[in-house]
């Protein structure tokens, strides 16, 4: 069963109950382009009281903004009232929402044309502001007044980018000239926003598109730490992006270009987690280092994922085709390590303490770490016997 097919029982209740119910934005949207579909989002001219008493489970998720959460089948289900939005606050948010009878009202209020698209249980298509045709076009344009548009919500000029580098489109004239006379509103918008704008961007089918635009319009010298680093981006445009796989990997290779003179707290500035940001940093500190050259030991304190992403952004700085980072020999080498970390090893310190008869201090930490050292480079076997053998001899010099 589709998608779509699981919804509808959901739109024929709020029909059969004397509403208008449509399934709208990017779920139209995508089924259009025949993209994988994520989430499904429903319109209705139902408020969202009338909503709550036709469903049995139901989470008052926005009820000031006309939204409910139906879960139906253990699937959740957002269901937004029809609504206009009036004046903006911060450019960020309405200050008032006006629910209204109309999906052609509602659709006006929607950021891009190819996003103001609503249908029917049977697939007919309602398309007030011909994004269908633009989506075809591979256009991104705003609907109505661009300028009103970015007003209202300043993160829809880094949306509009975003798409662009998802869907491999390109910006309508009005819309890219209205992101460039509107840059500055970027700055009202919360960092944790918009880093998921950038991130989607970066890892788009096209970055180099979102990175062109975000100079063209200049949007890049209003986001956070990266003021008059126009220049290294541009630089980024030369090198073979689409070999990147990760998002690590291309904020590495950012903070690499851009040589900040604190990487962490640039990271620390785009709000990001503790686990992301250590995830970027071991990967940039190793770009850092002298050319590595792989050994048992250099692999089993990468790590083999963090191996594949170092060889794959050097193949990019030095712009050699990815296809030649010779991934089967980093997974040959890291396949016949003997362990892979201290917890494969057959003894531990209470071992050493009781063969030894010695109290605990410095010595123990160090003897472990040759014991692993010695391990990993396959001049000691990892049974309980070489390694007390071993021991012994040490404890003799």
């Amino acid at each position: 069963m589709g998608i779509f097919d699981k919804a509808k029982p959901i739109l024929d209740k709020l029909i059969k109950n004397g509403y208008e119910a449509y399934f709208v934005g990017g779920c139209v949207r995508d089924k259009l382009l025949n993209r994988t579909i994520g989430d499904i989002d429903i319109a209705t001219s139902a408020l969202p009281e009338e909503v709550m008493s036709i469903f049995p489970k139901t989470v008052p998720t926005g009820l000031q903004h006309g939204t409910v959460l139906v879960i139906q089948n253990s699937e959740p289900y957002e269901i937004t009232t029809f609504r206009t939005e009036s004046t903006y606050h911060d450019y960020r948010r309405p200050s008032e929402v006006t629910f209204v009878k109309s999906i052609e009202e509602d659709l006006k209020r929607r950021d891009f044309t190819m996003n103001a698209i609503a249908m029917t249980t049977k697939n007919e298509i309602i398309d007030p502001f011909n994004g269908t045709i633009d989506l075809f076009d591979g256009l991104i344009r705003c609907v109505g007044e661009a300028k009103e548009r970015f007003q209202e919500d300043a993160l829809r000029m880094l949306r509009g980018i975003r798409f662009v580098s998802q869907l491999d489109f390109r910006l309508h004239d009005e819309t890219f000239n209205a992101i460039k006379s509107n840059k500055h509103l970027i700055e009202n918008i919360a960092i944790e926003r918009i880093s998921v704008e950038i991130e989607k961007m970066l890892i788009g089918n096209s970055p180099k598109k979102g990175i062109e635009l975000l100079i063209q319009t200049n949007l890049v010298n209003h986001l956070p730490s990266l003021k008059k680093y126009t220049k290294q981006f541009n630089e980024l445009l030369e090198l073979p992006l689409q070999s990147l796989k990760t998002i690590e990997e291309i904020w590495a290779l950012i903070l690499y270009k851009c040589n900040f003179d604190s990487p962490e707290q640039v990271l620390r500035k785009w709000k990001m987690s503790n686990n992301h940001m250590k995830q970027i940093l071991k990967v940039y500190n190793l770009l850092n280092e002298t050319k590595i050259k792989w050994s048992n030991t250099k692999l089993y304190q990468v790590g083999l994922p963090d191996a594949i992403k170092y060889e794959r952004l050097q193949c990019v700085i030095d712009k050699i085709d990815a296809n030649e980072l010779n991934e089967d020999f980093l997974k040959a080498l890291y396949n016949q390590l003997p362990i892979y970390s201290t917890s494969d090893i057959c003894i531990t310190g209470n071992d050493l303490l009781e063969w030894s008869q010695l109290k605990g201090g410095p010595w123990l930490k160090e003897v472990l770490s040759e014991i692993e050292f010695q391990l990993v480079e396959n001049q000691l076997e990892n049974n309980k016997l070489a390694v007390k053998e071993w021991f012994i001899n040490w404890l003799q010099k």
